[in-house]
């Protein structure tokens, strides 16, 4: 095991919307990769490298894709890591090495994959050979707990920074799809954001935040008007077509309807500062999308979000009924 980091950051292969296929294992849990499926675990002694390495320039612009039941069943209460450090050391803990093998090694990568993406800078990651003798390596994305990150026990303000980061991943249909997230890291420092990203990215989206360390549970508020009936995008556990509640399209993500009673913020550079829900205050992050990422029922392509007109008449017009798109169900 290793512990790696490097002062040259690579270059930013380009903003792409980029479609991964996932398979359901025994547990329905997604295994995701760059534009292919993987339906076995790889051979013992196969090293696998993180997804993140394709944009990994030090600026907030992120591949989404995690799984629901990666943000749900992620084991960061349970598999050591919050008392004992992001660290190589960490890892050979009995309590990670439980973690990693009780689920399928694809989930298990998974879920760290965005961990590490999350907690790590760019240029830097963190290898771990698996009981198998698998290798893998996640690399840093995002450097939002440099205090972790170092081999001390998680504060309450990086915890709760990677769980808004886990729950700004989310995918519900096991696509990736780039996404710009602002935000402060755990010592006051603002993710970059790079000038081709803030004028790619315009589109508001949300607020996420919460502590999925102690079960406080993960939460999303809008940063903008909820979707028409004919609006939708793979970014669909981000922007809901409903107010408030559990998730209707991931649980157990829980929207709290707009941000603007919720959260606090900063007019200057249009993140959100805090968030309080339940009656404890969090830091947030807050992310935009591109414009082509939000889809409208009408644009005479069928997207991923969408489906044929089910009243069979041809005259659907909304993103789960849409005739004009896709055609009437047989």
């Amino acid at each position: 095991m290793s512990d790696t980091r490097s002062g040259d950051p690579v270059v930013s292969r380009g903003l792409r919307l980029h479609g991964a296929l996932f398979l359901l294992g025994t547990m329905g849990l997604s295994w995701l990769a760059s534009g292919c499926g993987q339906g076995a675990p790889e051979p013992s002694g196969k090293t696998l490298v993180s997804e993140h390495s394709s944009l990994s320039t030090d600026n907030g612009m992120s591949p989404n894709g995690l799984s629901v039941n990666g943000l749900s069943n992620n084991g960061l209460g349970t598999n050591g890591l919050g008392t004992n450090g992001l660290t190589s050391l960490a890892l050979s803990n009995a309590k990670f090495k439980n973690w990693f093998n009780s689920n399928p090694p694809d989930y298990s990568n998974m879920v760290m994959s965005y961990v590490v993406a999350c907690a790590y800078p760019a240029g830097s990651s963190l290898t771990y050979t698996s009981s198998t003798g698998t290798t893998y390596t996640w690399n840093g994305r995002l450097g939002l707990t440099p205090d972790w990150n170092s081999g001390k026990r998680s504060s309450s303000l990086e915890q709760g920074l990677i769980s808004a980061c886990l729950a700004a991943h989310v995918n519900k249909f096991g696509v990736h799809m780039t996404i710009s997230i602002r935000g402060l890291d755990a010592r006051g420092t603002a993710i970059p954001v790079e000038a081709t990203e803030a004028t790619t990215f315009t589109e508001r989206e949300a607020a996420f935040f919460g502590n999925l360390f102690t079960g406080d549970g993960a939460f999303v508020c809008n940063d903008r008007a909820n979707f028409s009936s004919a609006e939708s995008s793979a970014r669909a556990c981000g922007i809901p077509s409903q107010a408030s509640g559990m998730s209707a399209e991931c649980p157990p993500l829980v929207h709290v309807g707009n941000c603007a009673p919720n959260c606090t913020l900063d007019n200057n550079t249009g993140r959100y500062t805090s968030c309080t829900y339940g009656g404890k205050t969090y830091q947030p992050l807050t992310t935009k999308l591109r414009s082509a990422d939000i889809y409208r029922c009408g644009d005479g392509v069928c997207q991923i979000s969408e489906s044929c007109d089910t009243s069979k008449n041809g005259n659907g017009t909304s993103y789960n009924s849409c005739a004009s798109d896709c055609g009437i169900c047989p």
